[in-house]
């Protein structure tokens, strides 16, 4: 019924991939004369045992190279799983008293590319632990990506078959599409990183903190080397490299592709691009006219500290240069709503993504025109393409999924007798993979440490659940899923 002898054969190349980037914070920790690199270099021996054994016990002939879309959800959600576990093993072990579940939650935050943290002093941390903590997160990125361009079109998840091609209409060529994907995103993603580092480094950034939030910049993550995140440098240049490229990162990684093959205008057709960016610029202007209108902010300061910290909530990245809390009522609303949309699909970004509302509204509208004129034909497009049925169905499933889903994590955290504001954006933050909350305990000045065991398992599950399009871990638990 499973191919878990293929399911177990990936899982285990994972682990030998990530035995060896831990062994990257094992070399800085033991050139800087950190402890820690033990706790690394233990890590991946783990690592690389398991992989090892469980990649030569489950290699096959090649006659069973084939993916159902059962083992596809399967391996997606294991895939994941395995990563945030294993990527916990050098918090735990290290000298600076991780639990086990502050040690998932942090892990889990990483690989999910959402950036909550329970860490009160990064500081404090050790050289190693802060880029593993980037590289976590930059490894979840390009994972995000892979997936969100050659498995889930094929899974039908979301709505996302919107965006199959037809080199991956059949589930059995889930592997080498995958394989061909994955080279070209992460030719783009190494690019991007290597370009957004310089951009830190010439505005002031050393190089070690240069090359960490390069790597959660592009993978719209948000992990800081530092405890006041981007406000800790306190460099408008910075601010606003970090806003470009945040941007960039939100949209589709393959339209990079494609100017590069000369084919600029499709990045002007693509109505999904078009309508983020518009998205993005009316909403920065709303709150730099808030902030400039009612003396919150100078104007300078009002574009600086409003762009920022719009783009870093909308797209999911979750860096802060300011304390939003003190805004006022309008710009807080506003970033909380702009927590739910997310970037473009093919990005690293999480939330409902844009073309979903796109595709909401062009069926609602074409509802309202079938009201108005019931004898009339009307049909939705998307970038000048027919919307079948199951593609509306798909979307308006996942909106609801989506919305029923944060309305249960809210609830769930309640019972753990956390405060009204503090369950709901914790509930989003986590759903929607962005990272801060609001209010004093999880917002852009404070953390996640302080909140009870039982809520860190319910966003860990949030986080897994938001990241993964939510069908995707979703159908698992679904009793015909495992039935022949």
């Amino acid at each position: 019924m499973f191919n878990f002898k293929l399911i177990l054969n990936v899982l285990g190349i994972l682990l030998i991939a990530l035995s060896t980037l831990m062994l990257i914070p094992t070399l800085f920790d033991l050139i800087n004369s950190n402890q820690t690199w033990v706790s690394f270099f233990i890590s991946s021996l783990v690592c690389l045992g398991f992989g090892i054994s469980i990649f030569l016990s489950t290699r096959g002939d090649g006659e069973e190279s084939k993916l159902t879309t059962k083992d596809a959800f399967l391996l997606t959600t294991a895939s994941w799983l395995v990563i945030a576990l294993f990527g916990a093993i050098p918090f735990y072990i290290s000298d600076f008293e991780f639990s086990f579940t502050d040690a998932i939650f942090e892990s889990m935050s990483g690989v999910t590319t959402t950036g909550s943290t329970i860490i009160t002093d990064l500081e404090a941390m050790t050289g190693g632990l802060l880029i593993w903590r980037s590289l976590l997160q930059w490894l979840g990125g390009i994972g995000i990506i892979v997936m969100a361009i050659s498995i889930l079109p094929v899974l039908q998840v979301g709505g996302m078959q919107v965006f199959r091609t037809e080199s991956s209409d059949t589930s059995d060529k889930i592997l080498p599409r995958t394989a061909q994907v994955a080279s070209a995103v992460l030719t783009i993603y190494i690019s991007l990183t290597s370009i957004c580092a310089f951009g830190y480094w010439l505005f002031g950034m050393g190089v070690f903190d240069a090359v960490n939030h390069s790597m959660t910049t592009i993978a719209t993550g948000g992990f800081s080397t530092k405890s006041g995140s981007i406000g800790a440098f306190n460099s408008a240049g910075i601010d606003y490299v970090s806003s470009i490229f945040m941007i960039l990162a939100s949209l589709p990684i393959l339209i990079y592709l494609q100017i590069y093959k000369g084919k600029i205008s499709n990045f002007f057709k693509d109505q999904q691009i078009i309508t983020f960016l518009m998205i993005i610029l009316l909403s920065c202007s709303l709150v730099i006219f808030y902030l400039w209108f009612y003396d919150i902010k100078d104007i300078s300061d009002a574009i600086r500290h409003g762009v920022f910290n719009v783009i870093s909530i909308i797209t999911g990245t979750g860096y802060s240069t300011d304390n939003y809390n003190l805004w006022g009522a309008f710009p807080i609303y506003l970033l909380f709503f702009g927590m739910f949309i997310g970037g473009c699909a093919g990005s690293t970004t999480c939330g409902i993504k844009v073309f979903r509302f796109q595709i909401l509204f062009e069926t609602a509208r074409n509802q309202i025109k079938k009201i108005l004129h019931p004898h009339g034909v009307f049909i939705s497009h998307y970038n000048n393409k027919k919307l079948s049925d199951d593609i509306v169905t798909s979307v308006m499933s996942f909106f609801f999924i989506f919305i029923l889903s944060f309305i249960v994590i809210t609830l769930l955290l309640s019972t753990t007798q956390l405060d009204f504001i503090t369950s709901l954006s914790a509930a989003a933050t986590s759903l929607a993979n962005v990272g801060p909350g609001l209010g004093s305990t999880i917002g852009p000045e404070g953390n996640f440490s302080g909140i009870p065991f039982g809520a860190k398992w319910v966003l860990i599950f949030a986080m897994l659940i938001g990241r993964l399009e939510l069908f995707t871990v979703l159908v698992l638990v679904m009793p015909q899923f495992w039935k022949k």
